[in-house]
Order: structure tokens, then C-alpha cells, then sequence
């Protein structure tokens, strides 16, 4: 360790300090807090979307809401038994995309990781227009600016993740804490209640009961089932993102997925204790989870403070997908399924290019939904259902393998898992198709096309560059420097200087044109040359249209063809200004002539910059 920096403290896990990189990571607290506001969110929704399908079979239906909602916390408990799996099994990353690629096959991966690309992707977008939404519930007059409210929200989630994942966990371990405290406190009050506190927040609204109620079967528990389902979306977050703890990465990773798990679970069984408690009906304009608030605490500042702190995590549980997908994207840049820029970090662990590109993507779905939430929730929870289905038939594979103490188990418990969650998806595409989720069959295959052709295009250049094998010994050969030149200056000096640093042989080239004008330009730049005597030979080329670039690259052509012996570089002197206002006062001569060099030759080009001081 340096003299110059000070040992940080001890982790909060009592582990060694961590050195300056590991301190922008994360540890169980503050990866909690960063990668589960997706899923913590989800309990604003997830019952909501259990009895709006259940009120099509009446209040009867409406009965089945918390055997729906135990069905779902099994298979919560199964996913984070399977994801505290991966996390031991893929300590670098990458969830069911990792998982696949091992275990099914780079098609299958690619299936998964596209999944997974779709779902972070839209649950930004969901997670801020349903943050907006609720504000705009309370205060209707800023509903029509709700585009750019929505637009604002992302960019201030970008803005504190480009400051390291590490700082953006920390700024949101309080409104978690707040939001997951109040729930607690409302399951808590209303498990203490006989009859509800106040109805006022549903007064007045019309009920979303079906007129001809339809019978209770299992189609109908099986459609509600999917929906509510919707509540495990951001399980597999932690997975995908373990390289961005602390070490020991997997086992602080296993920590939050448990906790993750064991505080949803909680939360969606409780809400659903009270809605059959209280009998509550889904109403229009009303949200399920106002309505336990109201019947709980009643119609006071704690109902209030609950609708914001709802507000306020929905549009950070946008957090989710900045913490997992750059982690993703990076693991397909390694793989060439994505360009390698995706790979770079920034220093503070940062894969900045990842969080820039969600963040483009995530606005243009913005401005093109309208800031309506409800254009985006169809196509929202399919993509982590295929990728749930992915990473439970890998698992079990990797069992099979394995074949460690109880492994029959385990194979049995994913095998399970798959099979609720590859219904779940069927159901839902099948009953969302209209509704927008055609959108997600199209782009999946999209994706898949693009990692492929991207993967080939790296194939090609590796082959073309020789990778994996040792190249030929390397040998000198003769250096010819051409220096592109208009007039005689302190510049034009220091060109040929550094070219004759550089090569054996150096030539000066002008390009002339027809017009009067440059003619005689011309022939004062050859006189005051032959006096000044460089000892440079300065070659005319002759243009009859207006053209800088391509005479030169033609002249780069014919001495390569005629001396195939010569490594050519082209050296253009350029003026660097002492203030960058003045670099508008320039001509951009030298970019032109690089251009034109780099596109038609091969020659090496030297940019030489010349400051003005």
C-alpha cells in the first residue's frame, strides 16, 4: 500500500479493509439496497395484478388471493434457493446467461441474455413512469408534463450511477429502509385490526368487479398466478451482478439474495393476509396497496407518507437495472457477443458505457410510450420468466453433473422451479400478446441476430489479426515520410524535422489546382523552397477539381505500388490553439487529408501538433 493513502476501516461483514478499488463496491447492506428496489417495488403491484385477474370470478375469486399469493412465495423460495446457487456456482456474473452458456449451449445463453437485456431494459422504464404516475396522481397538474418528469427521474438515476454503484446503493439505503419499514408497520397495525380504520381512499370509485362473473377454475388460477408474478421480478439481480461486491463476492452476494427473498416474501404474504381481511375490491384509480393503507393506518399523514415513499421507490427501482445489466453487457463484450468498449471500466468501477447506453435506450422507450405506464407493463415480466426457465433447466443440468450430496434434491427443487416459471411465461405472452407483448417475440430474436453477427464480425477480425497464434519474428524494413505541406512556416519546419526523425527517406507533397490564384500560390511556395533548401524534395500534385484529400491518398497509392519494399506514414502538422475557442478560427485541412488517407490507403498516419504558445 501507497505511503500517501490511509487504511479504511474494517467492512461492515468484518472482513479485511478493502483496498481503494474494493471500496466502491458493494457489501450485503448496500448491495441489498441497490440491486432489490425492483423487487421491493414489485409489492406495489404484484398483489394488485393477483385480484385485478381474480375479480373476473367475483368476490368469490377474490377468496383465492392468498393461496395465489403462497404459490407465489414457493416459488420465490425455490428461485432464491436456485440464484444462491448460481451466485456459489458463477461467482463472476451474469445469471442464467452464465448458467446457459455452460450448461445449454451459446444459442440458449444467447436467449437468456437477450431476456435479460429486454427485462432491465423495461423495468427502467416501468419503474420510472410508475414512479411519475403516482406523483402525478397526487398532484394532477403536472400530468402533462409527465414525459419530461419522467425523462428528469432517469437522468438523476444515471447521474448518481455514473458515480460508482457503491455511492448510488448508499444514496438509496434510506428510502428502502423507509418503504420496507412502513410496510411492515402497515402489515403489522392491520393484522391488529377486526375491521378496516377508514375507506376513504376507495369512496367513491367504481368497482373493477366483473358483471357476469365467470367460474373459479384452474385457467383462472393459472392466469392469476402469472400476473402475480410479476412481484418476482428483480430476484435475479444479485445473481447477475456478484463481481460488483465486496469480497468475499459470492458469499456476500448469497446474503443479500436470502435477505431479498426472506423480506418480499413477507411482504407479499401479509398484504395478502389483509386484503382478505378486510375484503378489499379492486376500484378504478385506486391502487390495492392505498387501499390497505387507508384500512391499516387510516386517512392521515401515514397514508400519505406511504404513497410517497411507494412514489419514490418506484422510480429508484430503476437502480436494479443500472447495478445489473453494464455487469451483463460486460460479460457479452468478453464473450464478442457485444463491442469490448462495453468491458471498460471508469475509476470508480464503472462500466460507464453500460449505464450511458441503458440510459439512451430507457428514454427513447419513454418518449415513445408517452410516459404511460400501462403501454410498458405488458411486455415488462416476460423476458425474466425466460430467463428464470433458462436458469432452473441449467441448474438442473449442472446437478446432474455434479452429482454431490443431494443432488436428486436439488435437481427436483429447479426442476419445479422451471416448470412454474416456463408456464408462467407461456401464460403470459399468450394473454399479453395483443396487448403489446408481440413486441417482446419480435425483439428477442432481434437480439440474438445482433450478439451473433457482432460475434462473427470479432471472428473474422481475430482471424485476419492471427489471435491465439504466435505472428512472424519482426524485421525493419525502408521508412518513407510523406509531409503534406501548403506554405513555408516555423511549422512546415517542424514537420519535416520530425519526419526526418522518423524515416529514411522524407518528401514534401502541395496539392495545386487550375486556378489562377493557386497557381501563383504555387509557384512563390516552390521559389521560396528552392531558397530555404530543406534538403526535402517537394512534390507537385495536380488537381484539376478542388480537392485535397484524395490526391494525396492517390499519390500514397502509386508509391506503394511502386516501391513495395517501403512502410509509408503520412505526417500532417496541425496548429494546436492556446484556447479551445480558438480552434473554431482553424481550417480542418488535416482532418480532411486523414480521412482520405485512412479510407484509401494503408499507410500509417502521424498527427503532429504544433502548439501555440
Amino acid at each position: 500500500m501507497s505511503l500517501l493513502t490511509t487504511e479504511p476501516d474494517a467492512g461492515p461483514d468484518g472482513e479485511e479493509p478493502p483496498d481503494n478499488g474494493e471500496r466502491h463496491r458493494l457489501t450485503a447492506v448496500t448491495g441489498l439496497a441497490a440491486l432489490s428496489l425492483d423487487a421491493m417495488a414489485s409489492v406495489a403491484y404484484g398483489p394488485e395484478a393477483i385480484v385485478v385477474v381474480l375479480a373476473a370470478a367475483g368476490t368469490h375469486g377474490l377468496g383465492f388471493t392468498l393461496p395465489v399469493t403462497l404459490a407465489i412465495a414457493a416459488l420465490l423460495a425455490v428461485l432464491v434457493v436456485s440464484y444462491r446457487q448460481v451466485i456459489a456456482a458463477f461467482p463472476d456474473g451474469g445469471g442464467s446467461y452464465a448458467v446457459a452458456k455452460k450448461h445449454l449451449g451459446a444459442r440458449t445463453s444467447l436467449v437468456a441474455a437477450a431476456s435479460l437485456v429486454l427485462d432491465y431494459v423495461l423495468n427502467v422504464a416501468v419503474a420510472v413512469t410508475a414512479g411519475v404516475a403516482a406523483l402525478t396522481s397526487a398532484f394532477p397538474s403536472l400530468y402533462g408534463d409527465r414525459v419530461w418528469l419522467c425523462l428528469a427521474a432517469l437522468a438523476l438515476v444515471t447521474c448518481v450511477n455514473l458515480r460508482g454503484i457503491a455511492e448510488s446503493a448508499r444514496a438509496f439505503i434510506v428510502p428502502t429502509a423507509i418503504f420496507v419499514g412502513f410496510m411492515f408497520v402497515l402489515i403489522g397495525v392491520g393484522l391488529l385490526r377486526t375491521h378496516p380504520a377508514s375507506t376513504q381512499a376507495a369512496a367513491g370509485h367504481a368497482l373493477v368487479l366483473a358483471d357476469n362473473a365467470s367460474q373459479v377454475g384452474a385457467l383462472l388460477l393459472l392466469k392469476a398466478f402469472a400476473s402475480g408474478c410479476a412481484a418476482l421480478t428483480g430476484v435475479e439481480a444479485i445473481a447477475n451482478a456478484v463481481p460488483s461486491f465486496r469480497a468475499p463476492r459470492a458469499r456476500r452476494a448469497q446474503r443479500a439474495e436470502v435477505a431479498l427473498g426472506a423480506v418480499l416474501g413477507l411482504m407479499l404474504i401479509g398484504l395478502s393476509v389483509l386484503i382478505g381481511r378486510f375484503h378489499l375490491q379492486p376500484v378504478e384509480g385506486v391502487t390495492v396497496l392505498a387501499q390497505l393503507a387507508d384500512a391499516s393506518l387510516g386517512h392521515n399523514a401515514a397514508f400519505y407518507v406511504i404513497q410517497f415513499a411507494t412514489m419514490i421507490l418506484l422510480a429508484l427501482s430503476a437502480n436494479t437495472s443500472f447495478g445489473g445489466l453494464p455487469v451483463l453487457l460486460k460479460l457479452l463484450a468478453r464473450d464478442n457477443y457485444l463491442p469490448h468498449v462495453f468491458a471498460l471500466k471508469a475509476d470508480r468501477q464503472v462500466h460507464r458505457h453500460g449505464v450511458l447506453t441503458l440510459a439512451v435506450v430507457s428514454a427513447a422507450l419513454l418518449v415513445f410510450s408517452g410516459g404511460d405506464t400501462n403501454t410498458l407493463v405488458p411486455l415488462f415480466a416476460i423476458g425474466v420468466f425466460v430467463g428464470f426457465t433458462i436458469a432452473q433447466v441449467g441448474m438442473v443440468r449442472h446437478w446432474c453433473l455434479a452429482k454431490d450430496a443431494g443432488w436428486r434434491g436439488r435437481v427436483l427443487l429447479n426442476g419445479c422451479g422451471a416448470l412454474l416459471t416456463g408456464v408462467a411465461a407461456v401464460v403470459v405472452t399468450a394473454s399479453k400478446f395483443t396487448e403489446g407483448a408481440w413486441l417482446i417475440v419480435i425483439a428477442l430474436p432481434v437480439l440474438m441476430a445482433t450478439f451473433e453477427t457482432v460475434h462473427r464480425a470479432y471472428g473474422r477480425i481475430g482471424e485476419c489479426l492471427g489471435l491465439g497464434r504466435i505472428p512472424a519474428p519482426p524485421h525493419r524494413e525502408r521508412s518513407l515520410v510523406i509531409v503534406p505541406v501548403s506554405s513555408l512556416s516555423r511549422l512546415t519546419s517542424e514537420a519535416l524535422t520530425a519526419a526526418a526523425s522518423l524515416g529514411d527517406e522524407v518528401r514534401a507533397v502541395t496539392v495545386s489546382h487550375p486556378d489562377p490564384e493557386d497557381r501563383a500560390a504555387l509557384h512563390t511556395l516552390e521559389r521560396r523552397w528552392a531558397q530555404w533548401d530543406p534538403g526535402v524534395e517537394l512534390v507537385r500534385l495536380s488537381c484539376a477539381r478542388r480537392s485535397l484529400g484524395r490526391p494525396i491518398a492517390a499519390y500514397v497509392r502509386e508509391v506503394a505500388a511502386a516501391e513495395p519494399g517501403s512502410r509509408i506514414t503520412v505526417l500532417i502538422a496541425e496548429t494546436e490553439p492556446e484556447h479551445l475557442w480558438q480552434r473554431l478560427l482553424h481550417n480542418q485541412r488535416g482532418a480532411v487529408v486523414a480521412h482520405s488517407v485512412r479510407r484509401e490507403t494503408d499507410a500509417a498516419i502521424c498527427r503532429l501538433r504544433f502548439r501555440l504558445v
